[in-house]
């Protein structure tokens, strides 16, 4: 019986470890050559005032792509917020400020040693 009970208690720990975290919300999918950018942010939706920010990029095989620097800002009036990268795995996160008047998340996106850069927009819906 005891180990039935430990049996259980792994089974709901290990399925609850696979969930996604309640409070994210992903933007819509952009690509920039062979990189594709996803948006998460944290909370979900996004709300007026500090908000997470997790730009994922990966390749269309699905490998990170870790040579970026990406910059961001949620409204024109702001000023560039470089994004902090992850490790090697294609992760930069950044918390911003969101106005009340906020649209969109503007990132500026360069890669490492190039002049290659983009402007990408997520658009949003701001949770009042």
């Amino acid at each position: 019986m005891r180990n039935l009970a430990v049996v259980a208690t792994l089974v709901s720990l290990f399925l609850g470890g696979c969930s996604a975290p309640p409070e994210a919300a992903r933007l819509e999918p952009q690509k920039w050559g062979n990189v594709i950018f996803e948006v998460e942010s944290r909370p979900a939706p996004v709300r007026v005032g500090m908000n997470e920010f997790l730009v994922i990029a990966t390749e269309e095989r699905g490998r990170p792509v870790h040579n970026l620097i990406v910059s961001m800002k949620a409204s024109d009036e702001q000023k560039w917020h470089q994004a902090i990268q992850d490790g090697l795995s294609g992760v930069y996160r950044r918390a911003i400020r969101v106005p009340s008047n906020a649209r969109a998340l503007t990132l500026l996106v360069q890669r490492k040693r190039s002049d290659e850069e983009i402007e990408l927009v997520f658009p949003f819906e701001l949770q009042r």
